[in-house]
């Protein structure tokens, strides 16, 4: 089985870049499956139905999301009503959407870290609870880990090691060099990266965000303009749900 998972999709730009680059993924790789972090998918923070539906029409199957999730309060009919859009497993019961699905096949799994994100559950804690409890599980499981420290992404991917088929870390919008297999046989990334403007910083418009470091006064940041980046790694499953191979996927969308 192979499965594509994109980085943090930003914006009106990215969504287009999804549209144009997915189609074309899939037929060339035989793609199974293909995940996307959405949660900076409607003006560069949060998520809207529209975008959900514009994303799952552009060929994702499954949409994660992260600490931006709630940014729009429409979206939570989208993760009450059936549709393939995830939030972090670990915030607090109670929370409308749910944290995991099954979709052909294979679980997927939205984590969110804690290290400078924000007092939620403890990740681990709720990964545990989850493989012990859902049954019967898939063979194929993936986690999409939303957090900022490498170290934090790192030590999950470790724990998880031989439990889980890939542990792929996002939100810093940067993609790391380190996608391998680790020694039990799970695939692993600390960041995927973006889907956004190439000339930004993380996806949002270099000279506001500039602006803001130099005067440290609260102002809008809108995503940024310019050739457009997509960031992804695909992924190999075996039957006995072990990663058999992993490597990034990037490309630039949009000449100049």
């Amino acid at each position: 089985m192979k499965i594509l998972l994109i980085g943090d999709v930003i914006g009106k730009p990215g969504r287009k870049a999804v549209a144009t680059v997915v189609p074309g993924l899939r037929r060339e790789y035989g793609i199974d499956l293909i995940i996307a972090n959405g949660e900076n998918a409607s003006g560069g923070i949060g998520l809207t139905p529209s975008s959900v539906e514009e994303l799952l029409g552009a060929g994702v199957d499954v949409i994660t999301s992260g600490n931006h999730i709630w940014k729009h309060r429409e979206i939570i009919e989208s993760l009450e009503g059936g549709l393939p859009v995830l939030r972090p497993l670990n915030y607090p019961p109670g929370v409308p959407g749910q944290g995991y699905l099954v979709k052909n096949g294979v679980m997927i799994v939205n984590l969110m870290g804690r290290v400078f994100m924000g007092e939620l559950d403890c990740p681990f804690h709720a990964m545990d609870r989850l493989l012990e409890t859902v049954s019967p599980k898939p063979a194929a499981v993936i986690v999409d880990f939303h957090a900022e420290a490498t170290s934090e992404k790192g030590a999950m991917g470790m724990y998880l090691d031989g439990r889980v088929s890939v542990v792929a870390g996002t939100h810093t919008h940067v993609g790391t060099v380190d996608a391998r297999i680790l020694p039990k046989g799970t695939a692993f990334v600390s960041d995927i990266g973006m889907v956004g403007p190439r000339d930004s910083v993380i996806g949002d418009d270099a000279e506001a965000v500039i602006n803001k470091f130099l005067t440290q006064m609260p102002r809008h940041l809108s995503v940024g303009k310019g050739p457009v980046i997509f960031n992804s790694v695909l992924v190999e499953i075996g039957a006995d749900g072990k990663a058999v191979g992993i490597k990034r996927v990037d490309t630039e969308v949009f000449g100049k």
